[in-house]
């Protein structure tokens, strides 16, 4: 059999860490703070394991974490996510291309979607992007799909700004 491992960390002690449990709004952090307040106090790595929901083999990672980073390290420690395709002035690029809207000889498109932005990131940068992340990517940059009210081609301005003047208010 396996020895104990132990904490070599004494900053808190038992009631210490207890209290910091109390104190952390982090649920998972505070459950495994307790844990190991009860092997300091002296309980056994099953019964602490058990007590706080979880094995033996993982409160034993855990003790070992705390021994390295303390507090810190009872936290979950998430990922970054997947990387940008596109570096910075990549994609200020293409917000400029949406600003701008496209050219017709130049991009063979009426209208910027998101599949033909992907098929110009591809040919600008060499970088294949899928729709779905051309459209993250819009949006992480504060662009919304906005579709124009359709406007009847027999539409005249004048004629409508002459009617709201001499029309009646309501």
């Amino acid at each position: 059999m396996a020895a104990a491992v132990a904490i070599t960390r004494l900053e808190l002690d038992a009631a210490g860490l207890r209290l910091e449990a109390r104190r952390s709004r982090d649920p998972h952090a505070a459950r495994r703070m307790l844990a190991l307040a009860l092997v300091l106090e002296g309980a056994s790595r099953t019964d602490a394991a058990r007590a706080a929901g979880m094995d033996r083999q993982t409160l034993r990672d855990w003790v070992h974490r705390y021994n390295a980073e303390g507090l810190a390290g009872l936290h979950d420690r998430h990922g970054g996510g997947t990387p940008c395709l596109l570096t910075p002035e990549q994609e200020c690029a293409v917000m400029r291309w949406v600003d701008e809207g496209p050219d017709l000889a130049r991009d063979g498109v009426t209208r910027w979607r998101r599949a033909d932005l992907a098929r110009a990131i591809e040919r600008h940068f060499g970088v294949v992007m899928a729709e779905r992340s051309v459209g993250d990517m819009l949006r992480r940059l504060g662009l919304r799909r906005l579709v124009p009210r359709p406007r009847h081609p027999g539409h005249d301005a004048a004629a409508q700004a002459s009617f709201s003047a001499t029309s009646p208010p309501s």
